[in-house]
């Protein structure tokens, strides 16, 4: 038998056993080493570590094993150890870098169950570091496939850079807008933003490096390129949840015919309801000096309104709050609302305001004040009918 065909024989027999080997390592590995480690982590009382298990850091890691013990033999393969040896130690470079990312995502799922994590998400800076992750190893597969230095491909690609430039396009713009929205402070897992060009209209669930994910109040999920957040303008509502306020900002309008002075016994009438009594009676002595204005029942009902909000005790009484007259329209005198809740809840803000709003709206006719409205079916019927009582009056 010729010396070659020996070579040949030997290389294949070390083949197969290095094989075999590589094989019964990592079943050896995932059937007995791992539930030893899972096991392990699932008895202490520690919960960062469940993390590992969730994103199969260990499991993946098994994968080295084979891959360890293949490198070790293959400088037995005679004439082909240099090739076998090449794939090997690239097969073991991308699966550390595949490792090397569950580990970042388990960092993320770590960092995410802590409080600042709401205020300074780190995904985004993750997945840069991820894809720089991989990119580096596969400069070093395809500098090891070429046989050069890594550094000398590495120098080549800064001519490539308007190309990278258009390809990863979005993945750029999204880096630089991350990093943005994290040191502007201008976005915080959890916090209500409105963007209604994306419909968006809900509360941030994810930010990422390329996109931010809302889940609407409808229940529908939006996802919003993050540079987008920057080029465009949206609404965060952030500041009802830090500021313990939410905003009432509404109006009534008064029928203008119904707006007059106040006489004597109007006065006296207005003085018997208690929220306005000590306003009336200064009021009352300040028109019996001569020469001085009177006051008019929707200037009253605006102090009674005034009066009635700050005994509220659903309004937020260290916020801004005023009534006010607003321009007068064929709609007739707006009296505008506008002060702030200390219930933020949607459900809550809602039934306080139109509690608000009932009372305001019934007390207009304490006042002798009318609110107006367009006419209505109801409003056309009863001038039928009392045009009709005019004419039946007319003829007899």
């Amino acid at each position: 038998m010729s010396e070659g065909l020996v070579e040949v024989f030997g290389i294949i027999i070390t083949f197969v056993m290095l094989t075999s080997i590589s094989i019964l390592a990592y079943f050896a590995a995932k059937k007995i080493l791992l539930p030893i480690i899972a096991r392990r982590i699932e008895g202490n009382r520690l919960k960062w570590d469940n993390y590992l298990l969730k994103r199969k850091v260990f499991e993946k890691s098994t994968g080295l094993i084979p891959l360890m013990v293949f490198y070790w033999g293959a400088s037995h393969l005679g004439s082909l150890a240099q090739g076998f040896k090449l794939a090997t130690s690239i097969l073991m470079l991308m699966l550390i870098a595949k490792v090397v990312g569950c580990l970042l995502e388990t960092i993320d799922d770590i960092y995410s169950t802590l409080e600042v994590s709401k205020e300074k998400p780190i995904k985004g800076f993750l997945q840069v570091i991820k894809i720089t992750i991989y990119i580096l190893v596969g400069i070093s597969v395809i500098a090891s496939l070429m046989g050069t230095n890594p550094f000398v491909l590495l120098s080549g690609i800064g001519a490539m850079a308007a190309v990278f430039s258009f390809i990863f396009k979005d993945t750029i713009l999204g880096l630089v807008a991350g990093v943005l929205l994290s040191v502007n402070d201008m976005l915080r897992i959890g916090d209500w933003i409105e963007m209604p060009s994306y419909g968006a209209n809900g509360d941030v669930l994810e930010i990422s490096m390329n996109t931010v994910k809302v889940k609407n109040f409808d229940l529908t999920i939006t996802t919003v390129p993050a540079y987008a957040l920057i080029s465009d303008s949206f609404k965060n509502w952030r500041g009802i949840q830090e500021s313990g306020g939410r905003r009432i900002m509404r109006s009534v309008h008064i029928d203008v015919n119904s707006v007059k002075f106040c006489s004597p016994s109007d006065m006296k009438k207005f003085q018997n309801i208690s929220l306005v009594s000590s306003f009336v009676q200064e009021n009352i002595e300040r028109m019996s000096q001569k020469g001085a204005d009177a006051i008019t029942n929707v200037g009253i009902y605006r102090a009674y309104i005034g009066e009635y909000l700050k005994n509220h005790p659903k309004i937020h009484r260290e916020i801004f709050q005023i009534v006010r007259q607003l321009q007068p329209t064929d709609k007739g005198l707006p009296i505008e609302i506008y002060a702030f809740t200390n219930d933020i809840d949607w459900v809550n803000y809602e039934n306080i305001q139109a509690e608000i709003f009932e009372h305001v709206m019934v007390s207009a006719k304490f006042f002798d004040l009318r609110l107006f409205q367009d006419p209505t079916g109801f409003d056309l019927k009863n001038i039928n009918i009392v045009d009709k009582t005019d004419k039946n009056t007319k003829e007899n």
